[in-house]
């Protein structure tokens, strides 16, 4: 007798569903992301509040991961997913108006609701884990994160075509990407609206207790592996926001142009998608530890680059960002992976937010910081500072390390 197919022809419909909202989505979040620090210092006049809108929309995914967990938890996915991109583009029309009315706290507020499309890009990597079969849970949850290539690639090379279309529309050019935001976000919530409705239907809906953050925190760090799940993702993060959120103005105060920085920013969004299925397979088979040690690798070598790059040496400067973008690819893949797999499926969903909420917490502390550093050291000392975050994490890795069985290899 034949086993019921319709375990995997959800799974198939629901990883169609999420590949294609997460190509809208980052059109959405990385059309905006590629001019947030050059508009905001645009607004405030000041460089070392560039960084700040960036850190803002870190701050709004991370604050917002947790009640967009809980609503997962007791609703489900498509409704968590639809508010989540419902709010990203309430932020993405304030951020058009922040522009207008020349207000640097508008823009903060409105890059907090713009995070939340990156939240919901991310939760759906989880979504995508959901129903898939366990050997292949890294593939699954890597397919998802691979689909946002297209999206982020898309979005920073939209800077130039941006700044033509506010132009036409009567607003500030550097706020003409947002417009592409607020299309592809909307478009990214009809998308999960109408595209996950089966997904609802047919899955139950159980009776969920609230899962506090403070017992769900000290129940995952107790989990060896748990832990280093949530640490290694965390600290990439914040390595990665904190170098990319200010690499368009050091790159414009050295002589680059619109559409160079759409050109780095690009490759470096390339990094962090493009080869996430390449990850998956490694997480799979190599094992989730293993790379994860590969991911801070490649970081380590990333972060390198960028220190000694001369200041005009922009084609460093780009290698430096696409090897950032790669390993932390590897790293959010692996390190997402281990922690779902790692803790009790009673706090699952809860242990997924919390991960969320920590990257975002961790990279919003980098965030802040970049700007001053950036401002007073310079690009090759915020390289500097951002590599040796890597270090604790990288000893927590040698620490929980051990040999496991292949077909158990975590």
């Amino acid at each position: 007798m034949s086993a019921d197919p319709r375990p995997a022809e959800l799974q198939r419909t629901t990883l169609r569903v999420l590949v294609a909202s997460n190509v809208l989505g980052g059109v959405a979040v990385a059309s905006g992301f590629a001019v947030a620090g050059l508009l905001a210092e645009n607004i405030s006049g000041s460089t070392s509040l560039a960084g700040l809108v960036a850190t803002s929309t870190t701050l709004g995914a991370a604050l917002l991961a947790v009640p967009l967990a809980r609503v997962a938890r007791s609703r489900g996915r498509r409704v968590s997913l639809t508010i989540g991109y419902l709010i990203a583009t309430v932020g993405a029309l304030l951020s058009v108006v922040a522009a207008q009315v020349d207000s640097l706290l508008l823009l903060l507020f409105a890059g907090c609701l713009f995070g939340s499309g990156s939240a919901s890009n991310l939760q759906s990597r989880y979504a995508a884990t959901d129903s898939a079969d366990p050997a292949h849970v890294a593939r699954s949850l890597s397919l998802v994160v691979w689909a946002t290539t297209i999206g982020v690639v898309v979005g920073p090379n939209l800077t130039g075509v941006g700044g033509s279309v506010g132009t036409s529309l009567g607003v500030m050019a550097l706020a003409g990407p947002y417009v592409f935001s607020v299309i592809a976000f909307g478009l990214s919530l009809a998308t999960v609206w109408f595209g996950l409705r089966r997904l609802q239907q047919v899955t139950p809906r159980a009776k969920v207790e609230r899962q506090p953050l403070a017992p769900t925190f000290r129940r995952v760090v107790s989990i060896p592996n748990a832990r280093l799940g949530l640490f290694s993702i965390a600290v990439a993060h914040a390595v990665m926001v904190g170098v990319m959120s200010m690499t368009s103005v050091h790159l414009r105060h050295h002589g680059a142009s619109l559409t160079i920085v759409g050109f780095v920013i690009s490759g470096h969004v390339a990094g962090m998608y493009a080869l996430s299925p390449v990850m998956g397979w490694l997480a799979d088979r190599l094992g989730r530890i293993p790379t994860i040690g590969i991911g801070l690798a490649i970081l380590a070598i990333a972060m390198t680059v960028a220190a000694l790059a001369p200041d005009d040496a922009h084609g460093l400067t780009a290698a430096a960002l696409a090897l950032l973008g790669l390993g932390w690819s590897a790293c959010l893949v692996a390190g997402s992976t281990l922690l779902s797999r790692s803790v009790p499926e009673d706090i699952r969903t809860s242990a997924q937010g919390l991960s969320d909420l920590t990257m975002g917490v961790f990279a919003s502390i980098a965030g802040i910081a970049a700007g001053p550093v950036l401002a007073h050291l310079g690009f090759h000392w915020l390289a500097v500072l951002c590599g040796m975050l890597l270090i604790p994490v990288a000893l927590l890795a040698a620490a929980t390390s051990r040999p496991l069985p292949a077909a158990t290899k975590v």
